[in-house]
């Protein structure tokens, strides 16, 4: 099994660790980490990352819009994904320019979960490493791990220049992967 093909593991009941391989340099995948409209292409736009550990940004989703693929958003996820998005407060906890950051993530009731993104050149390609940690239950680290993983394949998609795929398409299928991997029905 590739890196590129491999799921999210659960490293702790509250943690979430993928991996994956993305061509070039890691600069270039740093700046589609961190640069709001490259990061709408597979993940989230809104605000580029800040430099300085404490500021807010905010993360816009439009699942949607990053593929061409015509589908249908499943029911559960309507309410998550309209025209205007659904916005996604954070606070940048660390940054270490192209290597890490870590941030937080507000979620509705008030409890932040932490993402950790970091980079290492692995040749002619870079090794991304995602690391969400303080999720609250079993249904979470299912979202969750299906999200990022459907996330990182389209983001495999755009930095080897072909159309990304359908989120919610691929979304489908691996939240029933997932559900058979963390044993929820």
């Amino acid at each position: 099994m590739t890196i590129n093909q491999s799921y999210a593991q659960a490293l702790a009941p509250d943690t979430i660790e993928i991996k994956r391989l993305f061509p070039g340099a890691k600069e270039r995948v740093w700046s589609y980490v961190t640069e709001g409209a490259k990061r709408a292409k597979w993940l989230a736009g809104g605000d580029d990352i800040p430099q300085t550990p404490g500021e807010q940004f905010t993360l816009i989703f439009r699942h949607s819009t990053l593929s061409d693929v015509e589908e249908k958003t499943p029911e559960q996820y309507k309410a998550s994904d309209t025209p205007e998005g659904i916005q996604g407060e954070c606070r940048l906890e660390a940054i270490d320019p192209p290597n890490s950051l870590t941030f937080t993530w507000d979620e509705t009731d008030g409890d932040a979960s932490e993402v950790t993104f970091t980079l290492t050149q692995d040749g002619d390609k870079t090794l991304l490493t995602l690391t969400h940690r303080k999720l609250r239950n079993a249904e979470e680290m299912l979202g969750v791990s299906g999200g990022w993983h459907t996330h990182l394949d389209i983001m495999v998609d755009v930095l080897e220049g072909r159309p990304p795929r359908g989120f919610w398409t691929t979304h489908s299928v691996l939240d029933k992967e997932y559900r058979k991997r963390l044993k929820l029905n």
